[in-house]
């Protein structure tokens, strides 16, 4: 039996747009878009983004980089094959609340977007 498949990293702006209309659950540290496409029984994908409001360059790789992470460990287990997720850090709190809670967060999210 395979292990779970990894989600494709979303690149085209129009592939953010399209989520950004999709269906929206919004938690402490983690704002997820997501929506389901016409391919059903295509790759999941996943997209980041932090705006200026969560802080300076630094600030927002830090999390983005924390966004990949909790995405690499959650998305393979929760997510669903033929989904767009964009998760979107929030100022002051995705770079900074305790990992297990950030993980919860989008655990929580998905099971809403789904729902």
């Amino acid at each position: 039996m395979p292990g779970p498949v990894m989600p494709v990293t979303l690149t085209q702006r129009r592939d953010f747009v399209a989520a950004s209309h999709g269906r929206r659950q919004g938690t402490a540290g983690i704002h997820l878009q997501g929506r389901p496409r016409t391919d059903a029984d295509g790759p999941m994908r996943v997209g980041y983004t932090c705006s200026k409001k969560v802080g300076n360059a630094v600030a927002r790789n830090r999390a983005k980089r924390r966004l990949r992470e909790i995405a690499r460990l959650v998305l393979p287990l929760h997510g669903r094959a033929g989904w767009d997720y964009v998760l979107v850090g929030r100022p002051q709190t995705t770079a900074t609340l305790p990992f297990g809670q950030l993980q919860t967060d989008l655990i929580r999210a998905l099971e809403r977007v789904h729902g």
